[in-house]
């Protein structure tokens, strides 16, 4: 059932991203160009555990049968719940299980989850077994940082490893730092030396300024890693993991923070897509709002960009997006 022992390296992964990887953006990013792991959009296990909470919450473990091999993330502080959760996702399908401890938000650490949870490796143990347990067989995973306030990976790597974990993703920056200093790359060669001193198979993937999949690939070439998780680099591009020499040569993204023009209606016309489907799929669910951080990657680097995303910003609906493109459109052509 260990599906990520089949996959070919360097693994490229796409990160989940709350509010952005949902299972409509997943589904645009499948159609032009497929990562080798999709990840779900971190779920509260207290909440999947809650019969109520429940049923608000399965729309973010939402996905379509093309986008498989697909993990999902949970967060959460109690193990009992992790259990719950993870015979869940199980239930639904998912080809495994990831466990959120390194995100930084403040409602999160609360509950003892996300990055909290490098501050008590016990607990931490304690929740992939609870993971593991419920999830009956599935691969648990885990996506962390190096550390709290500082470098901690000679404690918390191994506590890690130690519960047999099958792949481990490490975005190279520390709690305290955010996302405000370059991910610290050159840390990986000691995390993959650790792995191999306590004696595990376990995948080891970084996380961190991947600027594209040239780069992913680069870094995983440099620093001797598994494979590599991108986030941020798929804003505004869902054709990041393409192998289309159209797209994966760079011709539909930007260069020097600009876009070849001929490029600009297909960008455009993607983004009507990407808005109609929210629309059909997610809007019972989610506010519309959603949509507009997406508007700001998609329509960037072009002459009239500012004056187009303010009308889109004022937007209510997909027929109000699509109008103003091809008004735009017409206009530029």
């Amino acid at each position: 059932m260990n599906f990520w022992t089949k996959l070919k390296k360097p693994i490229l992964t796409l990160a989940p991203m709350a509010d952005v990887t949902d299972c409509v953006f997943r589904q645009i990013i499948n159609k032009y160009g497929k990562p080798d792991v999709f990840f779900t959009e971190f779920v509260s296990a207290d909440g999947l555990a809650h019969p109520v909470a429940r049923k608000k919450l399965l729309i973010d473990l939402k996905y379509s049968k093309n986008e498989h091999p697909i993990v999902a993330q949970l967060f959460g502080g109690k193990p009992e719940n992790i259990k719950i959760a993870s015979a869940l996702c199980k239930e639904l399908g998912f080809d495994g299980v990831d466990i959120n401890m390194g995100c930084p938000d403040r409602s999160v650490e609360k509950q003892c989850a996300g990055a909290a949870t490098m501050k008590d490796l016990k607990l931490a143990k304690e929740i992939i077994r609870a993971a593991k347990e419920g999830a009956g067989g599935l691969p648990i995973s885990v996506k962390t940082r190096i550390g709290y306030n500082r470098n901690e990976i000679e404690t918390l790597v191994p506590a890690i490893l130690e519960e047999g974990v099958a792949a481990l993703t490490v975005h190279l920056r520390t709690r305290k730092e955010m996302s405000d200093v370059p991910a610290h790359w050159e840390v990986m060669p000691k995390i993959l030396e650790i792995r191999d001193r306590v004696g595990k198979s376990t995948l080891i993937l970084g996380n961190g300024d991947a600027l594209d999949i040239a780069d992913a690939r680069s870094k995983c070439k440099e620093y001797g890693c598994d494979g590599v998780m991108l986030g941020r680099a798929i804003f505004g591009n869902p054709w990041l993991f393409s192998t289309s020499p159209k797209y994966f040569s760079g011709l539909l993204q930007p260069t020097a923070g600009t876009f070849p023009v001929q490029n600009i209606s297909e960008r455009l016309q993607v983004m009507v897509e990407h808005t109609k489907l929210f629309e059909k799929l997610l809007c019972k669910q989610k506010n519309f709002a959603i949509m507009k951080k997406h508007y700001k990657a998609y329509v960037n680097g072009f002459e009239g960009a500012k004056e187009l995303r303010m009308k889109l910003m004022e937007a209510n609906n997909a027929k109000e997006i699509e109008k103003i493109v091809n008004d735009f459109l017409a206009k530029v052509w």
